[in-house]
C-alpha cells in the first residue's frame, strides 16, 4: 500500500523526528485510502488502528506530507527530515446528551471519552480515548525506526509544531511520558514498578490531578479527580500510584486512601 505519489528521498542524516498525528477519521482503512488519493495533498507514512493494526502508505526512505506548515526547535517544514505516523482517533468531541459526536458525525460512548484541556488550550474539551493495543503497536514501530534510523533523536506531537493550527494528537495521547520511555529512559519502567498494597483506593482531597507519569513534570492526562473518586491502583514508584479510571495516569499516593 506505497503511495506513488511520495517518490522524493529524505536528504542525507534523514530522517531524525517522528511527528505522532491523530487521523480525525472514522477508522483506520477509511484515513489510509484517503491519503493514498492522488487529489490528496497530504499523506503520511503510516496509519494505525485501533487493534494494532498497521498501514504503510509511504516508504520509510521517502518523504510524506503529513507537518504542514511547522516550526520547532529552530527548525522549520518539518517534512524534509520526520516520518509521520497517524493514530485512527476522531480527535476532540462535542457532548450530545449521553453520546459524544464526531466531526464526521460519528457518536461514541461516554466510557470511550476523557474530559482534559489541551497543552496549548485553557479550557477542557472532551476527546476520544487511544487504546492499549494502538499505544503498543505505536512504540513498537517507533522503536523499530530508532534501530534502522539511528539518527532519530526526537518525537513530536502534530499540537506541538504546528500549535494554534493543530491539536493532534491530543491529550488522551500519552505523548511526554510515552517519548520519555523511548528516548530517554532505559525502558525498566515496568519492571521496577511496585506491587500496590491495596487495590481499590479513593482520593482524599478536593481535587487530585492525574498525570501521564510519576512526577509533576509529566502532563495532566484529564481533569482533576474529586473528593472521595474510586481508583483502581495498578502499582506505585517513587511516592506516586499508578491508577486506572477511564485512563491510566499517576496521582500522588499522599492523596490516596484504601477505599
Amino acid at each position: 500500500m506505497i503511495a506513488a505519489k511520495n517518490n522524493v528521498p529524505f536528504g542525507v542524516n534523514y530522517p531524525d523526528t517522528i511527528i505522532i498525528h491523530y487521523t480525525a477519521g472514522s477508522s483506520a482503512e477509511s484515513s489510509a485510502n484517503w491519503l493514498q488519493r492522488q487529489d490528496v495533498k497530504a499523506s503520511a507514512h503510516i496509519v494505525i488502528g485501533k487493534k494494532g493494526e498497521i498501514f504503510q502508505l509511504v516508504s520509510f526512505e521517502n518523504i510524506s506530507w503529513h507537518a504542514g506548515e511547522s516550526a520547532y526547535g529552530g527548525r522549520t517544514s518539518f517534512n524534509k527530515f520526520s516520518i509521520g505516523i497517524e493514530l485512527d482517533n476522531p480527535g476532540f468531541l462535542i457532548q450530545a446528551g449521553n453520546d459524544f459526536v464526531a466531526s464526521f458525525g460519528t457518536k461514541y460512548p461516554a466510557n470511550e471519552v476523557i474530559q482534559a484541556v489541551h497543552r496549548n488550550e485553557t479550557a477542557p474539551r472532551f476527546w476520544h480515548i487511544y487504546t492499549e493495543a494502538q499505544i503498543q503497536a505505536c512504540e513498537e514501530v517507533c522503536l523499530a525506526l530508532i534501530s534502522k534510523y539511528p539518527k532519530i533523536n526526537q518525537i513530536l506531537g502534530h499540537e506541538e509544531i504546528a500549535p494554534g493550527r493543530k491539536q493532534d494528537p491530543g491529550p488522551a495521547f500519552p505523548l511526554d511520558k510515552f517519548r520519555n520511555k523511548i528516548l530517554h529512559s532505559n525502558r525498566q519502567d515496568d519492571v521496577d514498578e511496585a506491587a500496590p498494597v491495596f487495590a481499590k483506593g479513593k482520593v482524599i482531597t478536593d481535587k487530585l490531578n492525574i498525570r501521564e507519569g510519576a512526577g509533576v513534570e509529566f502532563q495532566k492526562v484529564a481533569l482533576p479527580l474529586p473528593l472521595n473518586k474510586e481508583l483502581e491502583v495498578l502499582g506505585e514508584r517513587n511516592g506516586w500510584y499508578h491508577v486506572k479510571i477511564e485512563v491510566d495516569g499517576w496521582v500522588s499516593k499522599a492523596y490516596v486512601a484504601k477505599a
